[in-house]
């Protein structure tokens, strides 16, 4: 590595950031993925404080250039929805990739952040695991709000269970102790 970690580290964060100020979708004044990356990285800082530089990192670019692969283009229902998700995924992975290389991140580096990005080895790799906590937990803090307001109790409480599931126990034990939901959503952080 050329430069110092923590340069290398604040040189990725602020090629994330700067291809995340390019989202045409604003909320709060701010480039929606913008928000996104400072909230995730918010709650890595929050949940896990000595974080490795690609868990940092991964965290941040967790929805790099989301708006580049829409939906839309993509087959309505469940499979066009995960096949949506893995392409994504693989992009994000690999935009992060390309900036982690130029900021003087080895191969090691670059390819434990790409698997957080994609996921692989959840439940079973800590480092995949704690992004996926980062992620529930920036989903409930910042996003679920918003999210319940526009669907039905019914399916709120299918996408509580899903968000739940894919938890850690200790994520799911911090939820009860964070957060005062009501008894049918803090049954699916119990199981």
């Amino acid at each position: 590595m050329d430069q110092s970690p923590v340069n290398a580290l604040e040189t990725a964060f602020a090629a994330i950031d700067a291809a995340n100020e390019k989202d045409p979708v604003s909320s709060e004044g701010t480039p929606d993925a913008l928000l996104y990356g400072q909230r995730m990285s918010a709650e890595q800082e929050r949940l896990f404080p000595d974080a490795s530089a690609p868990l940092r990192i991964a965290a941040r670019g967790q929805h790099i250039e989301r708006w580049i692969l829409k939906r839309a283009e993509y087959p309505e229902g469940r499979t066009g929805y995960l096949t949506w998700r893995r392409d994504l995924a693989k992009h994000h992975a690999d935009r992060v990739g390309a900036i982690m290389r130029d900021a003087g991140y080895g191969d090691d580096a670059v390819n434990a952040a790409g698997r957080m990005l994609r996921k692989e080895g959840i439940k079973r790799d800590a480092e995949v695991q704690a992004l996926e906590d980062i992620v529930c937990f920036t989903f409930l803090k910042w996003y679920f709000a918003p999210f319940s307001e526009k669907h039905s109790h019914e399916k709120l409480v299918r996408i509580v269970e899903k968000t739940a599931r894919k938890m850690s126990g200790e994520a799911r034990a911090r939820v009860l102790d964070e957060f005062d939901l009501p008894d049918d959503f803090a049954a699916a952080f119990k199981a």
